[in-house]
């Protein structure tokens, strides 16, 4: 057998499913092709509040090859059922009772009220508008301040507040920090601002669907799922199947970015109609149910206050947050502000820190996890305040950063939340940003542009930050009221031939495990890349785990597959000294060889693994196997960071913005494989440009989507987007083996404050110091006509960027 030569961790290699996922040589949710299948289509409410009258389905349920039709009252006639939530972030969190479909009120545009069960997916759609549903029209609710108001009409009569929860975290009462009421009281310079988080779509690529086969003894679902094992146990728990006799599939799957982490209404109607119809059944979401009831992601509104003195250190930092939750909770909906709670500070020594969030309910679609899930908000909200308070005080703003920020000695540092971070070095990945930007040669050309009057002019965005990633440790989970675990787990399986069956409870979706788990393997038992297959995403083959999201699958899954490998090793020593004839403490392992210390003396892990299916001659006690698994629970987060800059033209004239250089160098510590590294910043950086220039949902006054549809909800292309100069520095993580510290979300999170701040500088001495986004030229113009935007300011009505938004040589206009 031969060992690799080179370490695989740390080589761009190509991933190895991308020939299958790019030539379509694989199988997605809507592929599955069973005997017998029936498809499924739901009527959707055109309302976003609304009492149900009636629902006459007689005409539906004779239309050609409809086979039945059914309302929430004939899914669910005892009422019993609803969606579940794992974080409810406060003991007495008031939550309501999502059903599978409305029964009685509708309480958003685009909720299920009925469902046609056909013989093909067109029969389904065409009998969905021979359904009469009679309504009453309800106010609608869709500001959250408004909603919070005295007197406002109700999302939900029952719970009597439109107010799900408050959740507050304070340095003092904690004992990590000072008491920001007395910062405030004693401070040389108090900062307030307001910024919007607007509400934005996930869309992921393939859209949602599931498949369910009720044939013989056991329920098989296929879903375009993150999340198979809690798809699973939640199924079970929401609708009383038993949980050993569900089986979920998640197939390749085509991107998520969070928008795929719930467990949906059509899932458990999919596992209700099969149930009760004795045929398997497929559901496959249209785009536009993407745009209208999948979940949306952010929408916040931010009120911040930061202190300081005037040489500008900072003393305080009080955050008041309002997050739409939509309608009703999402799986982890509740707590997704929570996790941004523990990044406003940043990579700040801020001595004194204030947080509440009141998490509201509006009659729009729910909110959950969108690429970043907090952490985004908090980075855009404490680096935008930055950059105001270093206006306030006169200084660079990469100036004050510096003054304010971690030093790499200082490392690990206790945060005023409380956190430790365990490594990192600000200094150096900005430095490096720096060089490569020519930040001192643009800086220059921004004085004389603004000197000689320039039309077109420039500005300079700065966004210096960090995360918590690899969704974690389970105590601190606990203590946050999280319904799981943050543990993750892994088996190997060494095959007679020397070949490995790696099965992971991460499951990808898009994310590379394939490749980067077999890079990991090699190393850990010196096999070939090649030589190494892994499995994940069928609780079957991969009995348990806490999938994918987070940035947790290298952090925590990954490192189940090391502590397992290294058990394999384990269990191989005694056999390759018995057949070595020598001690075990005379071997020492290494390239896939166990060798007697001083000697040429070896045995290879693929001829112990054929010994031991043999079975022939093994040690006295020892059984024949060397299939082992792991399960491993963090100690502590990991804390990637980073420094973004961007250069934006804006032409004062028009509005019309341009991205003209884009640099970020990223700290993620020990890249396994380089190649994707970079491909997850590309696309983060795109998700998070793409939020500050491009996306956005709007709602009219009656609560209806007025983006449901690409054409009017602008989502950037590659050709829409500038060239990114990308680097990194590396500072090992020391809370795992690999010193991995996560990037599937860095680039999300660093690059719309860069962004925003970089347009917000150009137009700054038009007296602008904030523009709502997304920053679309019409918002810039009048910002610099009137000063400045705000949340219901011109441009409100905007569809994401409008006509005349790209620019052909890379940016927006």
């Amino acid at each position: 057998m031969t060992a690799t030569i080179e370490p695989e961790v740390g080589k761009s290699r190509r991933r190895k499913e991308d020939e299958r996922l790019i030539t379509g040589r694989t199988r997605w949710t809507d592929n599955i092709a069973l005997p017998g299948l029936l498809h499924m289509a739901v009527l959707r409410s055109p309302f976003a509040h609304a009492k149900i009258v009636s629902i006459d389905t007689s005409a539906a349920k004779s239309a050609p090859g409809v086979i039945a039709v059914f309302t929430g009252a004939d899914l669910d006639p005892d009422g019993a059922i609803g969606m579940p939530c794992a974080w409810p972030i406060t003991p007495d969190m008031k939550a309501p009772r999502r059903p599978v479909l409305a029964a009685g009120t509708v309480n958003f545009a685009g909720e299920g009220v009925a469902v046609v069960v056909a013989r093909s997916s067109a029969e389904a759609h065409d009998a969905l508008e021979e359904i009469d549903v009679e309504y009453d029209e309800l106010p609608v609710i869709l500001d959250m301040e408004a909603a919070i108001a005295d007197g406002a009409p109700l999302v939900h009569e029952d719970l009597g507040t439109n107010t799900s929860a408050v959740w507050k975290f304070d340095s003092a009462e904690a004992g990590t920090g000072g008491n920001v009421e007395d910062a405030i009281g004693s401070a040389e310079v108090v900062l307030k601002r307001r910024f919007r988080q607007q509400r934005l779509v996930p869309a992921f690529m393939e859209p949602r669907a599931c498949v369910v086969d009720p044939t013989g003894t056991q329920l098989t679902m296929w879903s375009a799922t993150q999340v198979p094992h809690i798809l699973r146990v939640m199924s079970a728990l929401t609708l009383g199947i038993p949980e050993h006799k569900l089986r979920v599939i998640a197939p390749d799957v085509g991107g998520g970015f969070g928008g795929k982490i719930g467990v949906l209404p059509e899932e458990m109607m999919s596992l209700i109609v099969a149930q009760k119809l004795g045929k398997p059944v497929k559901w496959n979401e249209t785009r536009s149910e993407t745009m209208l009831a999948a979940h949306h992601g952010r929408d916040q509104i931010q009120d911040i206050t930061i202190t300081a003195t005037r040489d500008g250190q900072v003393t305080g930092l009080k955050v008041e947050l309002l997050a739409n939750l939509g309608a009703y909770n999402g799986l982890v909906g509740p707590g997704v502000p929570i996790l941004g709670a523990f990044m406003f500070n940043a990579i700040y020594k801020i001595p004194a820190y204030h947080f509440a969030c009141t998490n509201v309910y509006t009659t729009t679609t729910l909110t959950d996890a969108y690429r970043g899930a907090g952490r985004p908000e908090a980075t855009f909200a404490i680096e935008r305040i930055m950059d105001e308070l270093a206006v306030e005080l006169g200084m660079d703003p990469m100036e004050l950063r510096e003054k304010n920020w971690i030093k790499h000695e200082e490392f690990p540092f206790t945060t005023v939340c409380g956190l430790t971070y365990d490594s990192g070095n600000y200094e150096a990945a900005t430095e490096k940003a720096k060089q490569l930007f020519d930040y001192d040669g643009l800086r220059a050309e921004q004085a004389r542009r603004r000197e000689s009057g320039d039309k077109v002019q420039l500005g300079i965005g700065i966004s210096t930050f960090t995360e918590m990633c690899g969704l974690a440790p389970s105590r601190v989970l606990g203590s946050l009221d999280y319904g799981a675990g943050g543990w993750e787990y892994a088996s190997i399986r060494m095959l007679p031939t020397g070949k490995v069956e790696v099965t992971t409870g991460a499951s990808a979706h898009g994310q590379g495990h394939e490749t980067a788990w077999s890079q990991i393997v090699a190393d850990q038992l010196g096999v070939a890349f090649e030589d190494v297959e892994i499995l994940h995403g069928d609780t079957q083959s991969s009995h348990k785990g806490m999938d994918t999201y987070g940035s947790r699958s290298l952090v925590v899954g990954g490192i189940a597959v090391i502590k397992a490998a290294e058990k394999v090793v384990a269990k191989a020593k005694p056999i390759a000294a018995h057949l070595l004839e020598c001690a075990e403490d005379d071997l020492e392992f290494a390239g896939g060889k166990f060798t007697v210390k001083g000697t040429d003396t070896s045995t290879g892990i693929g001829d112990i693994a054929l010994a031991v299916f043999a079975a022939h001659n093994l040690p006295d006690g020892i059984e024949p196997s060397l299939d082992s698994d792991a399960t491993f629970d963090p100690e502590n987060f990991s804390f990637p960071h980073g420094t973004h800059l961007c250069a934006t033209e804006v032409d004062t004239e028009t509005g019309r913005i341009k991205v003209r250089s884009y640099v970020c160098v990223d700290d993620v510590g020990v890249a396994v494989n380089p190649l994707i590294v970079e491909g997850q910043v590309h696309g983060g950086l795109a998700q998070g440009i793409a939020q500050a220039l491009f996306e956005g949902t709007e709602h009219d006054d009656s609560g209806t989507l007025t983006t449901g549809t690409f054409a009017d909800y602008l989502l950037p292309s590659a050709a829409d987007l500038p060239s990114f100069t990308t680097d990194r520095t590396e500072t090992p993580s020391t809370s795992n083996p690999l010193g991995a510290k996560g990037v599937g979300e860095a680039g999300t999170i660093a690059s719309t404050p860069a962004v925003v701040n970089a347009v917000v500088d150009a137009v700054r001495q038009f007296g602008v110091n904030d523009i709502e986004m997304p920053l679309t030229p019409m918002r810039v113009w009048h910002a610099i006509q009137h000063g400045t935007t705000d949340a219901g300011g011109p441009g409100r009505s905007e569809a994401g960027g409008g006509l005349g938004s790209i620019d052909a040589s890379g940016g927006a206009q």
